[in-house]
């Protein structure tokens, strides 16, 4: 077990008129190792959310444990918690601030503790897992383009070695090429490293791509929590709170409406393709 919400609630502005009830009763569990999506509308409540995984935002009532220590318990560890689960904001600009990219990665470790050539060390590694090479260590994390900012960004977290990695909108903003780059990294390190995921994401499609599993937030509220072809089945339900399934799933509802044997839950281009292959080199469309 890496992390559990029990019963969170978050208001903002408490007993004033602008209060606003942002999280009501959240129980979660997050898992060493999981991949994880978390889609909601605007206002859903998925960014205040995330930031109360490493404690910078501190629940109005209710717990959280991590590793099965409370987090709220007294003399607990803000600045490890946080460590050694890192959270990238949806805009990269929020956290690059350093003469030079290197630097700028180079700041997390050293907040730990470690020597310059140690931190050193640890960025190059971080920076080589997000695809920035040696010719860029040394600009200005400002000149970078929006994917690189992005890149040096997530780079800045990884090199204090988190155990979870929180991401919410890694690729707001980016063209479809540099978009697909962020999260194949982000895969890659998945799976290489074996850090769970959480992806706060707007792509249908993206979310249905990657991750093992989805939690849907509507009005503050935990409105689904399955795995992604469990979740999109629910595609009416989804439209109804301001989301939607990824568009190969509605494709696939529509060639099964009229007769063809597909599986109608299939939620990426691969198992498409395969069930309308499969279709049709087995059998004629269903008659009606």
């Amino acid at each position: 077990m890496s992390i559990k919400l029990e019963h969170v609630n978050y208001v903002y502005s408490p007993g004033t008129a602008y209060e606003i009830h942002a999280l009501k009763d959240i129980c979660l569990e997050i898992k060493d190792g999981e991949f994880i999506g978390l889609i909601g509308h605007t206002g859903s409540g998925k960014s205040t959310l995330v930031q109360h995984l490493n404690g910078l935002v501190k629940a109005t009532d209710g717990r959280i444990f991590f590793h099965g220590e409370d987090i709220y318990g007294a003399g607990y560890d803000m600045r490890r918690l946080r460590s050694r689960v890192g959270l990238v904001f949806q805009y990269p600009e929020h956290q690059l601030f350093e003469a030079d990219v290197l630097s700028d990665v180079c700041f997390g470790p050293r907040n730990q503790g470690l020597s310059r050539e140690e931190a050193e060390e640890k960025a190059k590694k971080a920076l080589a897992m997000v695809g920035l090479s040696e010719e860029f260590f040394h600009q200005s994390p400002f000149e970078l383009s929006g994917g690189q900012k992005r890149r040096a960004a997530i780079a800045g977290v990884l090199a204090m070695e988190p155990e979870i990695l929180v991401l919410d909108e890694p690729t707001a903003g980016l063209d479809p090429k540099g978009r697909d780059e962020i999260l194949d990294q982000i895969s890659a390190l998945h799976r290489e490293k074996g850090i769970s995921i959480v992806l706060v994401s707007h792509s249908m499609e993206d979310v249905a791509k990657y991750v093992g599993r989805i939690i849907v937030m509507n009005q503050g509220e935990v409105l689904f929590d399955d795995i992604p072809e469990e979740v999109f089945r629910h595609y009416k339900e989804l439209e109804s709170v301001g989301l939607a399934a990824p568009q190969v799933t509605y494709i696939m509802h529509d060639l099964k409406d009229k007769g063809f044997s597909v599986d109608e839950n299939a939620t990426t281009l691969e198992a498409a393709r395969d069930s309308i292959l499969a279709a049709l080199s087995g059998r004629r469309p269903d008659k009606h």
